[in-house]
C-alpha cells in the first residue's frame, strides 16, 4: 500500500524490533564510513533527514524496498545489514518478536564502532593506497596499545 495524501502509512502492530535497530546501526555506520551525511542519504533516497534518524536510531521499520534503495546507495549488498549481529538477537529473531519480551542487550563493542574517531579512523586508513603502509600502520598502532596498556 501506497502511503498518499489522503492515507496514512500502514504500521506494524507491535512497532519497530531490536533488528530494526541493528538494521538502523548498520545503516549508520555505513553511511559514516562513506563521509555521506544523513541530509545526502536522505536527498537520494526522497526522505528527510529526520526520517534517516528515525531509521538509525530504529525508531522506524524499514521495507524491503526501502532497505535495497540503501543498499545501492550505501555499495553493500543487503546481507551486510544483517551482518555481526550477536547470538542473542539471531535467537530474537528466528523466534519472532513477542509482546512484553525482554530486548537482547546490545553488543558490547557497538558503541566504539559508533564513535566519529572510529570512523575517522578507518576512512583515513582506507586513504593508504599502499597495502605494506597498511600494515606497518596496523603493527605501530597494536605495538603503542601493548605499550599504553601496561
Amino acid at each position: 500500500m501506497i502511503a498518499t495524501a489522503k492515507t496514512a502509512p500502514r504500521k506494524t502492530k507491535d512497532g519497530p524490533t531490536p533488528i530494526d535497530a541493528h538494521v538502523g546501526a548498520r545503516i549508520r555506520a555505513r553511511r559514516g564510513l562513506l563521509g555521506m551525511s544523513q541530509k545526502d542519504l536522505g536527498e537520494k533516497v526522497s526522505l528527510t533527514f529526520q526520517q534517516i534518524q528515525k531509521y538509525e536510531r530504529g525508531a522506524n521499520r524499514i521495507g524491503s524496498g526501502r532497505l535495497f534503495e540503501f543498499s545501492r546507495i550505501l555499495g553493500v549488498p543487503i546481507s551486510y545489514f544483517f551482518d555481526e549481529m550477536s547470538s542473542e538477537l539471531k535467537t530474537y529473531a528466528e523466534k519472532g518478536s513477542k509482546k512484553g519480551r525482554p530486548l537482547p542487550a546490545s553488543a558490547p563493542d557497538a558503541e566504539i564502532l559508533d564513535r566519529r574517531e572510529t570512523l575517522e579512523l578507518v576512512r583515513t586508513f582506507y586513504q593508504i593506497d599502499d597495502n605494506l603502509v597498511r600494515q606497518r600502520f596496523v603493527e605501530l598502532m597494536r605495538e603503542a596499545a601493548r605499550v599504553c596498556s601496561k
